[in-house]
């Protein structure tokens, strides 16, 4: 009887950095064809055909690159999406928002590219790693109150992934309710509410823009807030925490995990400390 095992798709455009990342870390890059201009990990994969940003495409680049297929992410790609499959284009978006749903695309896309074994011992990984930090955080004197401003103006919570990760590595989110909110819009909230939630520490990432601390002391009536009085903000660049893939639960919780490790005076997981560039305060000695 004829095996009719497929291998998966060959020529894929990725409209997110996470699919890429994920294709590389599972051995198959060279089925990747194109990727998103934001795209940063891995560095060698910035030598692909950049045929999007987030929410516009080229779409005669991508059908130049003759795709079988093009993975998306979140609704806001919807549009890109409609007018590939008008074109004849197979598209899969996914729209993880938690964590468990980032482990469940990790193992779709192995499926997806016949590297199902190799997927398993990804997620395997990646879930030890979560679970040695979340030990070592359950050691912390206290879990730090914190904000995690996703973005300036209008304020913007941290979406759900980030909220679950904050909590894995040790603090206590001020607006827990709000990462049941799909949309940014939902996550909205106001100075004064920040105020009156009075966290312990401000982490901010605000995508493609750099944090800017200052802004964030001088806001109006923000001088009395714990985080402010202390010192205690710092930024995660967002290609390290705001994709939902690898990188979010790797450097991403990692970033999270030292920072709250300081503020709660306490020693953070050995071994998983971050591997890139961090915020230059988290350089400085230790309060004591």
């Amino acid at each position: 009887m004829t095996n009719y095992r497929s291998s998966g798709p060959r020529r894929i455009v990725c409209l997110t950095e996470e699919t890429t990342e994920t294709l590389y870390l599972l051995g198959e890059q060279d089925r990747i064809v194109g990727i998103s201009g934001y795209t940063c990990r891995p560095k060698e994969a910035r030598l692909k055909p950049k045929v999007s940003a987030f929410t516009s495409a080229k779409i005669d680049k991508i059908l130049a690159l003759r795709p079988d297929l093009v993975i998306g992410f979140s609704d806001l790609q919807s549009a890109i999406a409609q007018d590939l499959i008008k074109a004849g284009v197979n598209v899969i978006v996914f729209n993880q928002r938690s964590i468990e749903e980032i482990f469940e695309t990790i193992l779709m896309l192995a499926r997806l590219v016949a590297a199902e074994t190799a997927g398993l011992r990804l997620a395997g990984q990646l879930r030890g790693d979560l679970e040695r930090i979340a030990e070592y955080a359950g050691r912390f004197p206290r879990q730090p109150r914190v904000f995690f401003e996703e973005w300036s103006d209008p304020l913007i919570s941290g979406i759900r992934w980030v909220d679950e990760l904050v909590e894995l590595a040790g603090g206590e989110p001020v607006f827990p309710r709000l990462r049941e909110e799909h949309s940014a819009a939902g996550r909205v909230v106001t100075p004064a509410q920040v105020v009156a939630a009075d966290p312990d520490v401000i982490i901010a990432s605000w995508c493609g823009r750099k944090v800017g601390k200052e802004q964030i002391r001088g806001r109006e009536n923000w001088s009395g807030i714990q985080a402010v009085r202390s010192g205690d903000i710092y930024e995660i660049k967002s290609t390290y925490i705001l994709q939902p893939g690898p990188a979010a639960l790797t450097e991403g919780v990692r970033q999270l995990h030292t920072i709250l490790a300081r503020v709660a005076k306490s020693e953070p997981a050995p071994g998983l400390a971050p591997m890139e560039s961090m915020d230059p305060d988290l350089i400085m000695p230790l309060r004591t």
